[in-house]
């Protein structure tokens, strides 16, 4: 099943030439789930992949950077001939402000348009992963979000299940949900569970224990960090993160890979990431357009990739 990280928008609360406001896209495999959306979000998903079905959007707090562009690409599917539904969740008060964008901007839809808020500690369920929402540090209620995959049973051994004397068709799948056949137990010819991959997007926050702990052993922790920490005082008092913050978190928290999105438009870049690796060397920080592939962990590890307009899809970005 392929789970990607398309990052739409990586700028924090005013856009730049090069940077738009927050939006990322997550794919896995026919689900596509966007995590805020900003002011712009259909064009620079326009400009790149396309606008594609989302099936559900995920608004981490309420400030109007991170949701100004969902009006709009409400009103495009609907141009477009939408049929499928879309869920959009985000924390108390989004039922109430999208109504109010229905009533003033977008109008009546003729697909389905559910819109949900989600106490703390919500899980929404998909069929074989969960959303959690992670209540954050930030000015007002905000939420992070992580994506958490169910474990996949063990591999099965075919090979060794046939010299063990087991008839290939179904008594292989009986072996495989955990009957015993003709004297072979599961135990014998499958593998040890193998775990599933789990994401974990902080949002707008200061250092919080909640993302700590949704955290551990995460493939990816997409953290913000809006700015360096000289300016910490400037952070604390807004609710948000330094580099070296996030760093000292992905680091507590063993996460393999480390995206830093957020940035304020003092930063070019370069110095955030230098900060944060630091402190924690695995990580990247994210340009609008590139993707972070994100393979089962026993197919190697999560890999950040630069876009490249002259390509069909990102290049694998140096490791320093």
């Amino acid at each position: 099943m392929d789970l990607s990280i398309f990052f739409a928008g990586t700028a924090g609360s005013v856009p730049t030439a090069r940077r738009g406001l927050p939006a990322t896209l997550l794919r896995r495999g026919a689900d596509k789930l966007l995590i805020d959306c900003g002011e712009g979000t259909q064009r620079q998903l326009l400009k790149t992949v396309g606008l594609p079905e989302i099936t559900e959007v995920f608004l981490t707090h309420l400030h109007v950077d991170h949701w100004l562009g969902l009006p709009g690409m409400l009103k495009s599917f609907e141009l477009r001939d939408r049929t499928a539904p879309l869920t959009v969740f985000g924390p108390p008060g989004t039922e109430a402000l999208m109504d109010a964008m229905r009533r003033s901007v977008f109008g009546r839809l003729r697909y389905r348009l559910r819109v949900t808020d989600l106490e703390p500690d919500a899980i929404v369920e998909f069929d074989d992963y969960e959303i959690h929402a992670l209540r954050v540090r930030h000015r007002g209620e905000a939420y992070g979000y992580a994506l958490i995959e169910a474990d996949r049973p063990g591999r099965f051994d075919a090979e060794l299940a046939t010299r063990l004397g087991v008839t290939p068709g179904p008594d292989f799948g009986r072996l495989q949900r955990g009957e015993t056949v003709g004297g072979v137990t599961p135990e014998q010819v499958v593998g040890e569970t193998r775990r599933g991959r789990k994401l974990v997007f902080s949002g707008d926050t200061a250092p919080c224990d909640m993302v700590r702990v949704a955290a551990d052993a995460a493939d990816v922790l997409v953290h913000e960090a809006t700015f360096l920490s000289d300016e910490r005082d400037r952070a604390l008092e807004t609710g948000h993160s330094t580099a070296r913050q996030a760093a000292e978190l992905a680091a507590e928290a063993g996460v393999a890979l480390l995206a830093l999105t957020h940035l304020s438009t003092r930063y070019a870049g370069g110095e955030i990431r230098d900060e944060a690796r630091a402190v924690f060397p695995r990580t990247e920080v994210p340009r609008d357009f590139d993707l972070i592939d994100v393979p089962f962990p026993e197919k190697g590890e999560p890999a950040l990739h630069r876009w490249d307009p002259g390509r069909p899809r990102p290049v694998q970005a140096p490791s320093a």
